[in-house]
């Protein structure tokens, strides 16, 4: 129905990491390429998350490694071109004015927090499923969440049917978390069977602006200080 293509919010400085991590994703994905069947298979089920390994942890089945490494490697693979495509369009799309209000290593490390907090959320709420999780995009959704709080009223150009339209992101991401949180909602109680891993998206974003509310806050009340 309609697709973000970018925001009309002028950036600071170069969003270097932002740019890294657009890179990073894609050159995992080029690599996944080029594994044969088998080999790819190996490779996402050491590097993906899998739900079933933390209760194996808790047992003693399986070691810390094997249970939570996954948690940070999942967030660079993707299942194929369109997985990857759509995250890193929201990811260039909102991850740049997020940087310059972070910091560049601040943001990293926010990304990745978002990252592993998201996969905790999904674990959570799919405990003993052994389908393997992957994608950025539950820290992508911290970046959507971190720039909903710094920027409701900036304008998305977005792409309406054949239109191009200047909506302010307080719609966009409002109505895609709404579209989250409803198909999250549904999929309690119901046997994983792969698809879109919801409670990742619905964690990340909450995550993503909690972090941000309290660093803006924080910021404030030192500005304030500083003046007085």
């Amino acid at each position: 129905m309609f697709i973000p293509l970018k925001d009309l919010n002028p950036r600071r400085g170069a969003p270097v990491v932002n740019i890294l991590l657009i890179c990073a994703n894609v050159a995992v994905f080029a690599y996944q390429l080029t594994l044969p069947p088998h080999l790819f298979k190996a490779f996402l089920m050491a590097n993906a998350t899998i739900p079933a390994r933390f209760p194996a942890f808790l047992a003693g089945n399986i070691d810390f490694h094997g249970a939570f490494l996954p948690l940070l490697t999942s967030m660079f693979l993707h299942s194929g071109f369109m997985h990857i495509a759509g995250n890193m369009l929201f990811l260039w799309i909102f991850g740049d004015n997020v940087e310059d209000f972070f910091g560049h290593v601040p943001y990293l490390l926010f990304y990745l927090v978002c990252g592993v907090g998201s996969g905790l959320l999904h674990v959570l709420f799919n405990l003993n499923s052994p389908l393997p999780a992957l994608g950025a995009s539950g820290a992508i959704s911290g970046v959507m969440g971190a720039y909903l709080v710094l920027y409701p009223g900036s304008r998305i150009l977005t792409l309406v049917f054949i239109f191009l339209v200047p909506i302010p992101a307080v719609f966009i991401l409002g109505y895609w978390f709404f579209l989250q949180f409803i198909a999250g909602v549904g999929s309690i109680g119901v046997i994983e069977q792969g698809g879109v891993a919801w409670w990742a998206h619905i964690g990340g974003f909450l995550i993503g602006m909690s972090i941000t509310a309290l660093a803006r806050s924080r910021r404030l009340s030192g500005s304030r200080l500083v003046q007085g």
